[in-house]
């Protein structure tokens, strides 16, 4: 859960990442980060190459937490869904519990994006996004690009649904796309 500099620590859910972030000006006190570390953990600064930058932003911080491997909580793992679980939405089924979207019952080979920006045109049908709304969106507000990176997305995306299926992604001319089942 992310905190902000001045917040006090919540309740984290076991098993999940404890995220608190800091001002660039803040000095970091590892007595106090130590509180947010499962026992036994080491915590190590990360090398400055590793890190992320964006322009015109301050250097980012970063740090490695090393966990001992008979520390780390163990997850149950569940049974994978058969595919005809998947809930249908037109000619195109998307299951965001395993990441798969499924279209005449083939899974399609999607990267990460890809399988975001489909998700989120299938949830919202008939709804025209901009392309701005689609990057805030799917890619974040970090995210440094225009509308261009959209578009790149879409033309993959009708690829690989195929030609039986590409127009269920139409474009809005002058506005953005929407998904049409």
């Amino acid at each position: 859960m992310a905190q902000t500099a001045h917040s006090t620590p919540t309740a984290v859910r076991p098993g999940r990442h404890r995220l608190r972030a800091v001002d660039p000006n803040e000095v970091v006190d590892f007595a106090q980060v130590a509180d947010f570390l499962p026992p036994g953990a080491t915590l190590l600064p990360a090398p400055p190459h590793t890190l992320p930058t964006l322009p015109g932003r301050p250097p980012m911080v970063g740090y490695l937490v090393l966990v001992p491997a008979d520390q780390q909580p163990r997850l149950p793992v569940a049974a994978p869904a058969p595919v005809a679980a998947v809930e249908d939405q037109g000619p195109v089924a998307i299951d965001g519990v395993r990441r798969i979207a499924v279209v005449d019952g083939q899974a399609l080979d999607l990267t990460y994006l890809e399988f975001e920006l489909l998700a989120h045109l299938v949830a919202h049908p008939h709804r025209v996004h901009t392309r701005d709304q689609l990057v805030t969106t799917v890619w974040g507000y970090g995210h440094v690009g225009d509308g261009r990176t959209v578009d790149v997305h879409v033309a993959r995306l009708r690829r690989k649904l195929g030609a039986e299926h590409r127009h269920t992604i139409q474009t809005v001319r002058r506005v953005g796309y929407k998904y049409t089942p």
